[in-house]
C-alpha cells in the first residue's frame, strides 16, 4: 500500500558515523535489490512509504521522524550516482528540490534514455509538485520534492510537506502506474497516515463535476470569473443577510457549516497578481487543469477560488476526502539495528557491520556466478513475510 504517510518533525541531525554507515547500508541493499529485481521494480518499491519507512529503518533512522525523508532520499540519491545501478534518484530538500529539473537532461543522458525524455521528466517532476501543493490543499507546504528514475524509463516521485502549526510532516508517494498527467485523478498509489483531515482534493475521484465546472469557468472570459469570485466572497465574509444568495435556508445551512468545519471555505484574496494569472489563463487558451497547471501563477489561492464557486455557484462541491488508509505500523523493522535517538535501542555498530558483509558478500557471488546466497536471501524473505500473513 503507497501513498502519504504522517511524520512528527524531529530536531537534530545524523551523526556522521552513522551516516557512514546507513551509506554503506543503503548501497548493500540496493544492489541485492537490484540484482533480484532490477532497477524498474526496485524503484517501484519506494513508491509504498510503508515499504521506504521500512528501509528507512533498516538503515537505522528513527521509525517516526520526519528526516526519514530527507535523510533516506538522500542516502539513496548518493548511492544511485556513485554506483551502476540503472536508476538515479534527483532533487531532494529545499534547495536541492528546485536543482531537479536541472538534474534531469544528466540522467537522462546517463541512463541512455531519449532525449524526449527530458521534457516529460520535466512535466511529471512540476506536475506532482502542483498536484500535493495546489489540486490538494491539506495544509501541508512541500519543501521536499525528489524524483527516482530509472534507465527502462520508470519513475517514482517522493515529496513531503510541512504543517508548522502541528509540527508534522506528510509524506507523498507518486509513480508512473497511477499518475495519469491528463487526467489528474487518483494521482497516488496509495496512502498511509495516522491524521485524517477535511481537504480540498480535486485529484480524488469524487471531484469530477468539479473539475468540469471548472474547466468550463476556464472558458469563460476573465470578467465573468472574476464576477463569481466577488459573489463567492460576499456570501463567505456574510455580507448583508446570507439568504441575498441563497435560495433556501438550508442552502445557508449548508454554507455555514463548511464555513466551521472546513477551514478552505473562507474568503478570497484577489490581488493583482491572481488578477494577472486569470488572464493568462484567458490569453494561452488553457482549458483544462492540466494544461492551466503549466501557468506561472495558477497556484493555490485561484485552484481554491474556482473550486469555491464550483460548489457554492454551481453546487459541484470538491472531493473533501483525505487520501488515507491506516496501514501497518512499520516500527518492528526499529528492531533490525536500533535507531538513531535509542528507540527501540541505540545503534548497535557490529550488527550493521555484519548485515553490510553478509549483503556485499552476496552480490559480490553472484556476480561471479555464484548465487546461492541471494537465494538464501529471497527464501528468507518469502519465509518472514509468510509469518506476517499468518
Amino acid at each position: 500500500m503507497s501513498g502519504v504517510a504522517e511524520l512528527p518533525l524531529h530536531e537534530g541531525h545524523v551523526p556522521r558515523w552513522l551516516l557512514s554507515y546507513m551509506e554503506r547500508l543503503s548501497r548493500a541493499l540496493l544492489l541485492v535489490l537490484n540484482e533480484i529485481y532490477g532497477p524498474d521494480k526496485t524503484i517501484d518499491l519506494f513508491s509504498d512509504p510503508l515499504w521506504f519507512q521500512a528501509f528507512n529503518n533498516i538503515i537505522g533512522m528513527d521509525w517516526d521522524s520526519s528526516g526519514s525523508t530527507t535523510v533516506v532520499t538522500a542516502v539513496i540519491k548518493k548511492v544511485s550516482w556513485s554506483e551502476d545501478l540503472g536508476f538515479l534518484v534527483l532533487g531532494g530538500k529545499g534547495e536541492y528540490s528546485r536543482r531537479t529539473i536541472d538534474e534531469i537532461p544528466l540522467a537522462v543522458n546517463r541512463l541512455g534514455l531519449g532525449e524526449e525524455q527530458n521534457d516529460l521528466l520535466t512535466r511529471i517532476s512540476r506536475v506532482s509538485a502542483k498536484i500535493d501543493g495546489v489540486l490538494l490543499q491539506d495544509g501541508y507546504s512541500l519543501y521536499h520534492h525528489s524524483l527516482f528514475v530509472s534507465s527502462g524509463g520508470n519513475w517514482v516521485v517522493i515529496q513531503q510537506g510541512m504543517n508548522t502549526n502541528s509540527r508534522m510532516a506528510r509524506r507523498y508517494h507518486l509513480s508512473k502506474s497511477s499518475l495519469n498527467l491528463d487526467e489528474l485523478i487518483n494521482p497516488h498509489t496509495g496512502v498511509a497516515s495516522n491524521n485524517i483531515l477535511r481537504p480540498i482534493n480535486l485529484v480524488d475521484e469524487g471531484s469530477r463535476d468539479t473539475i468540469k465546472v471548472i474547466e468550463d469557468l476556464l472558458k469563460q472570459r476573465s470578467s465573468k470569473i472574476l464576477s463569481e469570485i466577488r459573489v463567492i466572497n460576499a456570501r463567505l465574509k456574510g455580507l448583508g443577510s446570507l439568504t441575498m444568495f441563497s435560495k433556501t435556508p438550508l442552502e445557508n445551512t449548508v454554507l455555514i457549516e463548511k464555513r466551521y468545519s472546513v477551514p478552505f471555505y473562507r474568503p478570497i484574496n484577489i490581488t493583482r497578481e491572481f488578477i494577472e494569472t486569470i488572464n493568462k489563463i484567458q490569453l494561452e487558451e488553457a482549458e483544462k487543469i492540466a494544461e492551466a497547471l503549466n501557468i506561472r501563477g495558477f497556484g493555490a489561492e485561484i485552484v481554491r477560488a474556482l473550486a469555491l464557486v464550483a460548489d457554492l455557484i454551481y453546487n459541484a462541491p470538491p472531493s473533501n476526502r483525505d487520501p488515507v488508509t491506516h496501514p501497518i505500523d512499520p516500527f518492528k523493522y526499529s528492531y533490525a539495528h536500533g535507531g538513531k535517538d535509542g528507540v527501540p535501542y541505540r545503534i548497535r555498530r557490529e550488527i550493521l557491520e555484519r548485515t553490510i558483509m553478509t549483503l556485499e558478500e552476496a552480490v559480490e557471488r553472484a556476480k561471479l556466478g555464484d548465487k546461492e546466497k541471494l537465494d538464501v536471501l529471497k527464501r528468507l524473505s518469502r519465509y518472514s513475510r509468510s509469518l506476517v500473513e499468518d
